[in-house]
């Protein structure tokens, strides 16, 4: 534990407790009766805390005497990383809100007081935004015209009526469905539902819906178990229940990005003795990894399955086509 976090946990437990004694400082930081001693001074001499012995509570306080004017929080003190994602993260949602929607006036308290958070640090809440931004990347800027009214629908267990636009095929259709969860994933808003048309289970991109009915007939219950089967196991957002093994190798160079990086909850990697690296992970349907695959262009191999590999190989020829001509 660094003296920053002992620091602040230190601080933590004295504001948490009325006392504190010295072996209970001992086991939370962890550390030596020596360095305890050191870290005490130090929020005493250099961060002006005034912390004192109680002999009758045999513990160590704050003096309340003592905290006019005195530095109880530690400056320099800032986010992890997790912390100023959530807090830019939740500021950047509530300040995009229509200005006239019924929203507004209560999420007006919520804004103030991650603009009080983010200033803890003794920086305005105005310079941490200016200088941490929070990038999206992929966003469709479609207006998700029908968002209420599926929202509702998923709410009510009431099965809706759509028209969806399939972006792959170019095509229109009427359906059935019922929801059965949304899911914000990559910047965009999805649907999973069961389709009455196909008779199963389908994720549906919300920008994609081109009109909504809302239907009086309940909607067809799907257990969570068998949700999180089928579209749950897979690579990315594509639904399927066969699923199946990539194997991937990456080249010495984009190794060293990709060994870091989170594909999925279930994957495995390792490195060969050539320093390449290996990563398997498990998919139901290509065509998400498809692209994540092609984006490493050379750097990144496709060992098996053998179909996966085919479809890497022939949307490559198809891709040198152009440059070809």
């Amino acid at each position: 534990m660094s003296q920053t976090n002992r620091l602040a946990r230190i601080r933590r437990l004295l504001a948490e407790h009325r006392a504190v004694d010295r072996q209970t400082l001992l086991d939370a930081l962890e550390v030596s009766p020596a360095t305890l001693k050191r870290d005490l001074a130090f929020l005493r001499d250099n961060m002006n805390t005034p912390i004192v012995w109680d002999r009758e509570l045999a513990g160590y306080r704050i003096d309340p005497a003592q905290t006019v004017g005195a530095q109880i929080e530690l400056p320099g003190m800032w986010f992890s990383d997790k912390e100023i994602h959530a807090l830019l993260t939740m500021q950047h949602l509530l300040a995009n809100l229509d200005p006239g929607g019924i929203l507004a006036p209560h999420v007006a308290p919520l804004i103030v007081r991650l603009n009080t958070l983010m200033s803890a640090t003794r920086h305005p809440a105005a310079e941490v935004r200016k200088r941490v931004l929070i990038v999206g990347i992929g966003k469709r800027s479609a207006k998700l015209t029908h968002f209420e009214a599926i929202g509702a629908a998923l709410l009510q267990r009431k099965r809706l009526s759509i028209r969806y636009f399939a972006r792959g095929k170019g095509e229109e259709s009427e359906r059935e469905i019922s929801p059965q969860r949304l899911v914000h994933y990559r910047e965009n808003w999805y649907l999973d539902a069961w389709c009455h048309l196909r008779g199963a289970l389908r994720n549906f991109a919300v920008d994609s819906i081109r009109h909504v009915q809302l239907l009086k007939a309940p909607a067809h219950d799907i257990p969570d178990a068998r949700l999180d089967t089928i579209l749950g196991p897979g690579y990315g957002i594509f639904a399927g229940a066969a699923v199946q093994t990539a194997r991937l190798r990456f080249s010495p160079e984009r190794a060293r990005w990709v060994a870091a990086e989170h594909w999925h909850p279930n994957q495995s990697g390792s490195f060969d003795a050539g320093g390449y690296y290996l990563l398997e992970i498990p998919y139901a349907d290509h065509r998400e990894l498809l692209m994540d695959i092609l984006k490493h262009g050379r750097h990144c191999e496709v060992l098996g399955p053998a179909p996966l590999r085919a479809v890497v190989a022939e949307e490559l020829l198809k891709m040198s086509e152009p440059y070809d001509r």
